[in-house]
Formats: C-alpha cells, sequence, structure tokens
C-alpha cells in the first residue's frame, strides 16, 4: 500500500512552495491590459497578452477585481497565475467558434507548462447551456461535424473550462467553476497536482464530470465540494504505453452527481495505483458513490478508502474487471473500511436539472456492494471493515426474478460499459460477489426495511475467502449466503 503519510507530507510542502512563490511573484492588475470587466467585450485576445507579457517577464499573477470578464480560450503559460478576487467572474464565451479546437477544447487550456496556478475566491463560469446549444446550431447548419449520438453533441467540440496536459506544479485553490458545456476540468499525464478547497456547481448539461484525472502522478484533491451531473471525481487511464494514475489523495470532500461519486476506469487502458480515499460524504447521487473499474486491459491495485458516508444513493460500493477493448485486465489489493450507506429506495436524483436516466425499469434495487471479476480474471485481495449498510428492501420477484438455482443466468457482459445496472437484476439484496478470491469481509452489517424474496450473500465463483462477525437484519428470516461454485469459504 501507498505511504500516505509521506504523500501528505509532500503535498503539504508542495502547497507551501506555491504559496512562498506566489506571495513574492509581482501582481499585475487586469485593467493595466485594457481587460474589460463589462461582461459584454470580447476579451480573449487582451488576456492572452497579459499572461504572455506576465510569462515573459519570468512569471506572476494576473489579478481580476470585480466584474465580469467575457473570453473565449486563453491558454495559461509557465509561472503565471490566474488570481481571480471575490466578485470576480471569468466568463467563457457563448461563439462556440471563440473556443480553440485542437482535440479537446476548453475556456482555460495549458500544455506542457509549469508552476501554473488558478487562484482567489472568485468564478469560473463557462456559460455552458447556451454554448452547447450554440454548438448544436453549428452542428444542424453544418459548420461543425460531429456524430450527434443521444440528440446531443459529442464531448470534444464542447468547451470544457479547464483543460491541462503534461504541466507540473500546478495548483487550483479556493475558486468555484460553474456550467460548464463538457466535463468541468480535465487534468491529463499532470505531475505534482493540487486541487484544493474549490467548489465545483456545473450541471448545464450532459457530461458534467466535476473533475478528471488522467494519467497523473502525485495529485492531491482535498477540501472541496462537487455538485456535477455526471461522475464527480473520475480518474481515468487512457495510455497503453506507460503512464498511468498513481499517488492520489482524495481527501475531505463532498459529493453529489447524477451518476457516480468517485469512478475510476471509465478509460482503463493503462493503470491506477497507490490511491487514498478519505473522509468521503455523497449524497443524492444516481449510481455508485464509489466505483472502481478495470474493463480495458488494464491494472487497478493498491486503493484504500476510509470515513465513507453514504445518504441516499442508488448504490455503494461497485467492483468490476471487464474487457471491452481487450482482455487481462487486473483489479486486486484493495482495502475498505469504515462505511456508512443509506440506499435510496426512490431515484436519489430526482428533481435534478440533468438527471441519471431511468433504465430497465421496473426493476429491483441492486444490491449496494458487487464484486465482479470475469471467469479466469478473478478480483483479488479485497477487504472491507466495519460497513453498515442499510437496503429500502421490497424486492418484487415478478420484475425478473433470478433463482439461486439459476445463477448461470446471470450474464457476464464483459464488453459492456461498467455500470453496475448493466446486470440488470442480481439474486442478492445486500451484496453479490462473483470472480473472485481472498475477499475478507469482517464487521459488515446489513438491514433491509422490507421483506425482500432475495438472498443478504450471494457468492458465485469466490474461494479462499473469510467473512467474519456478520450481521444481517431483514424483517423475514432465512438463510443468509448463498454458495456457487466457490470454496474455502468462511461465514461466522
Amino acid at each position: 500500500m501507498p505511504n500516505i503519510p509521506a504523500m501528505k507530507k509532500y503535498f503539504i510542502g508542495l502547497i507551501i512552495c506555491f504559496q512562498c512563490s506566489q506571495s513574492s511573484a509581482k501582481d499585475y492588475p487586469a485593467s493595466l491590459f485594457g481587460i474589460y470587466s463589462d461582461g459584454v467585450t470580447l476579451n480573449t485576445r487582451s488576456i492572452q497578452f497579459a499572461i504572455d507579457h506576465i510569462h515573459q517577464q519570468g512569471g506572476g499573477r494576473l489579478v481580476f477585481d470585480v466584474g465580469r470578464f467575457l473570453t473565449g480560450s486563453i491558454h495559461l503559460k509557465s509561472n503565471v497565475t490566474i488570481h481571480l478576487l471575490e466578485g470576480a467572474v471569468l466568463l467563457g464565451a457563448l461563439n462556440p467558434l471563440d473556443y480553440d479546437r485542437k482535440g479537446l477544447t476548453a475556456l482555460i487550456l495549458c500544455h506542457n507548462q509549469q508552476n501554473v496556478a488558478i487562484t482567489g475566491i472568485g468564478v469560473i463560469d463557462g456559460q455552458g447551456r447556451q454554448v452547447a446549444r450554440n454548438v448544436v446550431e453549428l452542428v444542424h447548419k453544418g459548420l461543425i461535424k460531429d456524430a450527434f449520438r443521444n440528440d446531443r453533441p459529442e464531448v470534444p467540440i464542447r468547451p470544457m473550462l479547464i483543460y491541462f496536459r503534461e504541466c507540473k506544479n500546478v495548483l487550483i485553490k479556493s475558486v468555484t467553476m460553474r456550467n460548464a458545456a463538457a466535463w468541468v476540468q480535465t487534468y491529463d499525464q499532470c505531475k505534482n497536482l493540487i486541487v484544493d478547497s474549490i467548489t465545483v456547481d456545473s450541471r448545464a448539461f450532459w457530461n458534467n464530470d466535476g473533475i478528471d484525472i488522467v494519467d497523473c502522478d502525485s495529485v492531491a484533491i482535498t477540501n472541496s465540494y462537487f455538485d456535477a451531473d455526471d461522475d464527480a471525481i473520475c480518474l481515468k487511464s487512457h495510455d497503453s504505453t506507460g503512464a498511468i494514475c498513481q499517488n492520489v489523495v482524495v481527501r475531505n470532500c463532498t459529493i453529489r452527481s447524477s451518476a457516480n461519486g468517485i469512478k475510476f476506469g471509465t478509460a482503463s487502458l493503462g493503470g491506477f495505483k497507490n490511491v487514498k480515499l478519505v473522509n468521503i460524504r455523497v449524497f443524492d447521487t444516481y449510481r455508485s458513490a464509489i466505483a472502481l473499474e478495470a474493463v480495458d486491459g488494464g491494472f487497478l491495485e493498491n486503493v484504500e478508502a476510509d470515513s465513507i458516508y453514504v445518504l441516499n444513493t442508488g448504490h455503494a460500493i461497485f467492483l468490476r474487471i471487464g474487457a471491452r477493448r481487450q482482455r487481462g485486465s487486473r483489479l486486486e489489493n484493495i482495502r475498505i473500511r469504515n462505511v456508512t450507506a443509506e440506499i435510496a429506495a426512490t431515484k436519489p436524483d430526482a428533481g435534478y436539472e440533468y438527471e441519471g436516466p431511468i433504465e430497465d425499469m421496473p426493476r429491483n434495487i441492486s444490491p449496494p456492494i458487487i464484486i465482479a471479476g470475469l471467469p479466469g480474471q478473478l478480483i483479488k485481495n479485497v477487504t472491507l471493515n466495519n460497513i453498515e449498510i442499510k437496503h429500502p428492501g421490497g424486492g418484487n420477484p415478478q420484475f425478473a426474478k433470478v433463482s439461486l438455482n439459476e445463477l448461470d443466468k446471470v450474464p457476464e457482459i464483459p464488453a459492456s460499459y461498467p455500470e453496475f445496472s448493466k446486470f440488470v437484476e442480481l439474486p442478492a439484496w445486500g451484496v453479490y460477489i462473483r470472480h473472485a478470491k481472498e475477499i475478507g469481509f469482517t464487521n459488515v452489517k446489513l438491514s433491509c426495511s422490507k421483506k425482500d424474496y432475495r438472498t443478504a450473500l450471494v457468492l458465485d465463483d469466490v474461494h479462499d475467502s473469510k467473512f467474519m462477525s456478520i450481521t444481517i437484519n431483514e424483517p423475514e428470516k432465512k438463510k443468509a449466503m448463498h454458495q456457487h461454485k466457490s470454496s474455502g469459504i468462511t461465514f461466522k
């Protein structure tokens, strides 16, 4: 497992270095460069001139005071900080053609730079609702080409708020981010990244991931609030040639999502290792509070989650091996402890602006813990300690009952998009584990409010595993665990 105290000291030292460098850096007021704060004047060229000038002078802070500063894409340069004072709003232009389009696009772009920062208690507002609609108009006019799946434009032609690639020593601190037209912020193959005390309030359009960390090394996401339509904190690995996502700490964060709270593996070509999740609160979230997925041939290992508090979500913990692009994925060495979760009896994100889809309804509420490998690709060495989960129960066998004598009918769906709901119906109300070994549960409490025809724990092709101090509370007394094609199981 990662040396977490050493990682924490490292990140604290990095923050101090940033603060010291900022205190000694020269401040340049935005007004010095003729940047207007009226919310109408397009300032793209003047803001870019200011960034270039500060960069050429050796670095400093471009300071925005009270006002609304309209701009298209700007490119941050080494040793430059964008600092937003209280009342300052960096406002995204409404015309999609005002954003640079080299692959992914964003309001603030940064490529292969170092010692860069966005700080202050101001706001970055992408005006994503209107920008996305304007993108649609350009697609219909034939001016932008797009697959236009599901009657909406794809992510690459909609601007994010922030896209940093191959940057070193990055600080994002205290700012509020609102209304992205796509993913809110993406950090791709960056090293030494600190995201601290930010607020993400982005429910403007589809695919509003709160933050995407892609093949980055040494990342701290701390003391922050995320409210997003799509996955709130999402770790990805796009590189199968060596770059991986590693040495990541997520601490003291509150999350709301119409998808997943914390998710690894939407793309998992490379790998993930040495990740720590501590003191995370998840509420009103449509899918899983935590989803750990290795589905594209990569690996996921050495993850520790501690003190996770979950209220009104569709699901709690989802571990998955898949085979979308290729086989050979690996998921192992996972430690999860001190979790309390209440699973919603109804749609947990009902009433939010962009809700999660109504899928395969009606269907029974899924078991809140699912660990699902593949035949011959077992999930290994997973422990869950001090877990308490409340499930509403009330499973209806008339929907699509899977009996304990028909477990082979549960689909493997190795190439499916990785979400717990893709299994549709499972034979357990509490825990479902399939194709796994060396699983350890200790002091796990499962309660079911209403009578449910399903069994609390179902094991299918599970080996050399221990379930100790397991407490099952449900209205109807019945056998707590069912084993199928399993061996070496201890249950007390």
